[in-house]
């Protein structure tokens, strides 16, 4: 009997890309479900590309030591010795701490004022260093592993920008991750790209092609919703952040669901529209006591404290919904839209 098969859609996020880190590791410790293909943006592609890369060369555990080595390399400890003392931190006083210390205010308001294009850009030559790493040819590779998307914006038209197979490149992931505020557009083909979470945070729509399976499992990383009204400038800020790139998925997500109705209702032939079952694995209460801060500046405190949390989130998802995938929807839409 063949395992049930996913599609992956990962929201980028910067470094609260570590709790798909952990969600990633869970699925692949799972024999019971394969991937086909995988939408990545930001983080979510550096997380997809590692992932790929390892799939490709046939092993699962070549992708958990692929992303090993990338969050290793981001910052985490690898001495899970330590792991007891990183969970007594508080997430909410390590986003706070970094906040208010004086290298993230002067970093702040530099970003705020100053164009990248003034600054050196020390950040994006270690993102590039990073990057580059990566095992191209796997990733790249199209006949082994799952399918990989990598979205990215194009400054000049406003549109998203869909980079497969060869065509993803260092600079195509380096421009799915550049933050305009920070880094100076990523030229390709004589067009310049800036961050994927505007256009697709993750592209939702190259999932849905007819050999691809129905399900697709979103790995959220940026709070749908706060239940309190944001008044300090803090907060304002980051709640705009949160709404800015949850925009485009939201709107791939309303066009399922409107899809979901048709075919309920018989209003279109079968099989004339692909009826997509939706899942996602999220931890909004973590993800609320974090802001843009511990996304940009990475904190091996809070690092740990995602992936363990992304392991749990994945890990309950298997126990609870994993008989659902290939049958039904774990996430209501129409309640979500109601």
């Amino acid at each position: 009997m063949s395992r049930p098969s996913v599609n992956l859609a990962l929201q980028g996020g910067g470094a609260h890309g570590a709790f798909t880190w952990g969600v990633l590791d869970r699925l692949l410790r799972d024999d019971g479900v394969d991937v086909a293909a995988i939408s990545g943006t930001s983080a979510g592609a550096l997380n997809g590309a590692a992932m790929k890369a390892g799939l490709a060369r046939g092993s699962r555990e070549a992708a958990r030591e692929n992303l090993d080595w990338l969050w290793g390399e981001v910052g985490a400890l690898r001495d899970e010795r330590l792991a007891p003392w990183l969970e007594a931190f508080s997430p909410l006083a390590v986003s706070y701490a970094i906040e208010g210390s004086p290298g993230y205010q002067w970093f702040d308001m530099v970003s705020r004022g100053i164009s990248p294009y003034a600054t050196p850009a020390a950040g994006e030559h270690a993102l590039r260093r990073l990057v580059e790493r990566l095992r191209f040819e796997d990733v790249c590779a199209a006949d082994r592993g799952p399918r990989l998307f990598v979205g990215a914006t194009n400054v000049r038209t406003g549109k998203i920008r869909l980079f497969t197979g060869a065509e993803i490149t260092p600079e195509a992931i380096l421009a799915s991750a550049c933050l305009p505020t920070l880094f100076p557009a990523v030229e390709i083909g004589g067009e310049h790209y800036w961050d994927g979470g505007y256009t697709g945070n993750p592209a939702l729509f190259p999932l849905f092609e007819p050999d691809l399976p129905r399900d697709v499992l979103i790995v959220n990383i940026n709070p749908l919703e706060r239940p309190e009204l944001p008044v300090t400038a803090r907060d304002i800020q980051n709640r705009i952040n949160e709404i800015s790139f949850n925009t485009s998925l939201l709107r791939e997500l309303r066009a399922i669901a409107f899809v979901q109705r048709l075919v309920r209702a018989g209003t279109v032939p079968a099989g004339a529209m692909k009826d997509v079952l939706v899942h996602m694995i999220a931890d909004d209460p973590l993800m609320r006591q974090l802001s843009v801060a511990t996304k940009v500046v990475p904190s091996a405190v809070v690092i740990h404290q995602l992936r363990a949390a992304g392991e749990r989130a994945a890990d309950a998802f298997l126990s609870e919904n994993g008989d659902s995938i290939g049958q039904a929807s774990t996430v209501d839409l129409a309640a979500m839209f109601a």
